[in-house]
């Protein structure tokens, strides 16, 4: 068994902002979120954030945080924030009758991937140390403290850059600040630990010189321990985010044309011999089936996209599209519209909370909200379901085969029958029977002779 306790308590003043430093997005996720995910394939048996500066905005942000990996989550309060020993010390009081491992990560350090973690435990176990560091060989280390080690990865030294020798100063290998401990060995050393440093704060280092075994575990790419504490760092980390996604899903068989222009969530599925054209962001709970072309200059966001579909200069969110289906350009999906096989949804249409069935068409300047439309519907240039008196939204129901003219209002609540034809320029306000045509409009009436006076008519 192992606990993770993730460090969560500074405020993180350099990002300068009134938000928590863990609490800032990263991609679909905020920074403790995606430290969180990097547990699961450690299986912890309990998982503790200590957190302090608006702790609550914290404990509020993972409470909803369910995985059937992880177990619920557990916070301990840090009143003052006095250094990462300090923050640990916090522990003591829960973890009484603990006597297993303890990880320790922190909440601003995004990138770690669950593989490394495992890797770092499994180091752990096998070597029964006492505790194990996660380390990474920097091509510029420095400002970083050193990590010494033995033929067998053993930790021999600590030095910090301002100490080091020369020659000391050529060791490239740095601590990460991710740490496996026995607990019942951390345990005894803690209440030891002692503030005697320029900033009067306890540090976790500290504990390291006084526990044996203690060994390295190198991580394979040292970019995975970027930590945040200011914004461009936080792009910094967004852009590796990037390119580890983009590189693993060419890699997959999707095709990305200019991905320097294109931004994919790491929550993003996509299948092979998909085309993603420039300035293209696919975000959140979003799948695009094999075949599909999307872009460029599209948005999609916890969307679901069949096979075979194109999207062009076009904005989906939280919404369904079938496969064969074309989308744009300059169309809006949005409130869990669905659209249906064979369909395409063409120039400046929007649908809110819409469903479309097969082989149906709106291919221009339309707006359809509440509504339900039948199979191999053709919607005509400039219809609107009117689905809003003021207080409430309606529905518009349209059955198949029907045939909308050119500027029709439908005034929700109404239905229309299946092969039901409205004349163009009506408002229909009372629901029409199958086999129909509607016309709903006045009368043209023609005056002869008739032409506006002018100004100078008038006087």
């Amino acid at each position: 068994m192992v606990a993770v306790a993730i460090l969560a308590a500074g405020r993180g003043t350099r990002m300068k902002s009134d938000l928590p430093k863990v609490l800032h997005q990263l991609g679909s996720c905020t920074l403790v979120e995606r430290v969180l995910k990097s547990c699961v394939s450690i299986q912890p048996s309990r998982i503790i954030v200590i957190v302090g500066y608006r702790g609550d905005l914290v404990q509020k942000s993972l409470q909803n945080n369910s995985n059937d990996n992880i177990p619920t989550v557990e916070f301990v309060e840090q009143k003052e924030q006095l250094g990462t020993g300090h923050a640990i010390q916090q522990l003591l009081p829960y973890l009484q009758e603990f006597s297993e491992d303890l990880l320790v990560l922190n909440g601003d350090v995004p990138l770690l991937r669950p593989e490394t973690l495992k890797q770092l435990f499994d180091t752990h176990k096998e070597n029964q140390n006492s505790a194990t560091i996660l380390t990474a060989n920097l091509p510029n280390p420095k400002g970083y403290g050193r990590i010494f080690c033995d033929a067998n990865n053993f930790v021999t030294q600590i030095v910090e850059d301002r100490d080091c020798t020369t020659a000391q100063k050529q060791n490239h290998r740095v601590n990460a600040g991710v740490y496996c401990f026995s607990w019942p060995a951390l345990g005894k050393i803690l209440p030891e630990l002692k503030a005697d440093n320029d900033q009067q704060e306890y540090y976790l280092t500290d504990v390291v010189p006084l526990l044996n075994p203690v060994m390295a575990v190198d991580v394979n790419d040292y970019q995975e321990i970027v930590g945040i504490n200011n914004r461009k760092h936080l792009a910094t980390a967004y852009d590796i985010l990037q390119i580890r996604v983009k590189d693993d899903w060419m890699a997959a068989g999707v095709t990305l044309i200019n991905p320097d222009s294109i931004t994919i969530e790491d929550t993003v599925s996509l299948e092979r011999d998909v085309i993603i054209e420039p300035q293209t962001h696919l975000r959140g709970q979003t799948t695009i089936g094999t075949g599909s072309r999307i872009g460029p200059g599209s948005l999609i966001e916890n969307s679901q996209i069949g096979t075979n579909t194109s999207v062009l200069y076009s904005v989906i969110s939280d919404s369904v599209v079938a496969d064969n289906t074309r989308i744009g350009p300059y169309a809006h999906l949005r409130g869990n519209s669905q659209v249906g096989s064979h369909c395409r949804i063409g120039n400046f249409v929007e649908l809110k909370k819409a469903k479309v069935g097969d082989r149906s068409n709106a291919a221009h300047l339309s707006y359809l909200g509440d509504a339900t439309l039948g199979e191999k519907v053709n919607i005509g240039a400039g219809t609107i379901t009117a689905n809003y008196d003021g207080v409430k939204k309606h529905h518009t129901k349209i059955g198949d085969r029907s045939k909308t003219g050119s500027n029709s209002v439908l005034v929700a609540p109404v239905t229309l029958g299946e092969d039901v034809t409205v004349a163009a320029g009506s408002v229909v306000t009372k629901d029409v029977e199958d086999d129909s045509l509607v016309i709903a409009r006045s009368r043209q009436t023609v005056r002869k002779s008739w032409r506006l006076k002018s100004s100078e008519d008038n006087e």
